[in-house]
């Protein structure tokens, strides 16, 4: 018994240490850019490893350095309440939970439809696999995750990041929440940040970005190194223009 207490102090220990660490580096991000962030480095790694290449591009400019139209088409298309939201948003987070669960039930329901009568001996065929349904995750949240955790999906890790994104809004003001995040996202293979995607795909500075040009970047978050190899992508073009119409209704921490 006194073994399996001590285990358990000492994985309490280690978890408070862990928070602790989390704490010192958000509020050295206060005053200090960070250099790289955990994805980056996983990213990086990967790159290396698989193409015997080290591909990193990356230049950090400040929050009044980068334009408003892609502050506000990131924002029209990742977070649109991020100016009001304390770092999770709960109302997006429990519609991402409902189409997701109406996309499991359909999938079933097609399975079932789709399922021949079997024979005598016949191997079922494959239980219908649901769509994936993205949404819910904030700009903070995700800034937690790409910062200071792995890619892992688990429940815990989902947890470390709720803890780390209401760490980020209490110590960080919402302006220096976006500036990180736009100094640090991936916008295709080993590019990262607003100013090393602005020159890849325009060859020109953050600060000049048009209302489209931007739209389409912001388009580009969730899957960027998959609209990197597809420039002429219909939806791609289509859902930019969809955001330009938004961006006016973006506000601006």
């Amino acid at each position: 018994m006194r073994g399996l207490l001590r285990w358990i102090v000492l994985v309490l220990l280690a978890a408070l240490a862990l928070q602790l660490f989390f704490v010192v580096r958000i509020g050295m991000m206060a005053v200090i850019d960070p250099q790289s962030t955990s994805f980056q480095r996983s990213e990086v790694w990967r790159i290396v490893t698989e193409q015997h290449r080290l591909r990193w591009r990356q230049q950090w400019v400040p929050y009044s350095k980068i334009s408003d139209n892609l502050k506000r088409a990131v924002i029209a298309s990742e977070d649109g309440s991020f100016t009001n939201h304390d770092g999770v948003d709960w109302e997006a987070l429990d519609q991402a939970w409902q189409r997701n669960s109406r996309a499991e039930e359909q999938a079933l329901r097609q399975g079932q439809q789709q399922q021949p009568r079997r024979g005598v001996g016949r191997a079922p065929p494959p239980a219908a696999r649901a769509p994936k349904v993205v949404g819910g995750s904030t700009i903070t949240q995700q800034l937690a995750k790409n910062l200071l955790l792995s890619g892992e999906r688990t429940l815990l890790r989902k947890g470390q990041e709720f803890v780390l994104a209401f760490l980020l809004e209490r110590m960080l003001n919402k302006e220096r929440i976006l500036e990180i995040y736009l100094n640090s996202v991936e916008w295709g293979e080993g590019v990262f940040g607003a100013e090393a995607a602005a020159q890849h795909y325009y060859r020109k500075p953050a600060f000049q970005l048009s209302a489209y040009e931007a739209a389409r970047l912001a388009v580009m978050l969730p899957r960027p190194r998959y609209f990197e190899k597809l420039p002429n992508s219909g939806y791609l073009a289509s859902r930019a223009s969809t955001i330009v119409a938004r961006m006016r209704d973006a506000e601006l921490p």
